[in-house]
């Protein structure tokens, strides 16, 4: 076999980030895939959709699809949309923000719905805004037993500084794929090959990014 990195064909991930509004999610996904963050805050409406390519140790190539979902849409028409499909789930709150860790239990729920009988994404519970932990209200217990009682990964991450970003995908998609890895190989392994973002109107998101071929994979992980 070759080498070559043209000739290693991608797996596909899909990845969406839930979350209250204001919570970072929109901060967290331009972080990771274009290495920018945004001082102002923009509330998303629909959805915005990323896509990055990655190396993961075992020359595994890996194109990750990121929908940084609205906070607005709990319970909206689309969200159904949005997560159907997903291998894994991001579920992100403010750490200085105590309504939104409360409002976890909401989305988690949300998720569990929308697969139904199908095989549950894996589930990352992200505490952003790390880099305000003197202004946390959410006690680091409270997360952790949160993250345990309903089988999530536990992430503390920072946007703004960038701090852990790429180590919380990294981790998500490893666990996915089945392969096991420590940060040292993550970071030594981590290389960006391709990001972009596309913006799409609530109207039209599920239409272009969830076409009805793929529905025979939904939440299914290889």
């Amino acid at each position: 076999m070759s080498d070559s990195e043209d000739e290693a064909p991608d797996k596909q991930i899909k990845v969406v980030i839930l979350g209250d509004g204001a919570s970072g999610k929109t901060s967290l996904a331009s972080r990771y895939a274009q290495e920018q963050f945004g001082k102002q805050y923009r509330q998303t409406i629909g959805l915005d959709f990323f896509l990055k390519r990655v190396v993961l140790p075992g020359n595994v190539h890996v194109a990750m699809q990121v929908w940084d979902i609205g906070g607005q849409t709990m319970g909206g028409k689309m969200l159904e949309n949005y997560i159907y499909g997903c291998q894994g789930a991001l579920l992100v709150y403010d750490i200085t923000n105590y309504s939104s860790f409360e409002n976890m239990e909401d989305w988690y729920n949300m998720v569990k719905k929308f697969c139904g009988t199908e095989k549950m994404p894996h589930l990352a519970l992200v505490g952003n805004k790390a880099d305000l932990e003197h202004m946390r209200t959410v006690k680091l217990d409270k997360h952790q037993r949160f993250a345990q009682e309903h089988g999530m990964s536990s992430h503390f991450v920072s946007a703004k500084t960038g701090d852990s970003v790429s180590l919380c995908f990294q981790r998500v998609a490893a666990e996915i794929l089945g392969i096991k890895l420590n940060k040292p190989e993550i970071e030594q392994h981590h290389r960006v090959v391709k990001a972009e973002i596309i913006q799409y109107n609530n109207n039209e998101a599920a239409a272009k990014l969830t076409p009805k071929s793929t529905r025979t994979s939904i939440c299914s992980i290889q």
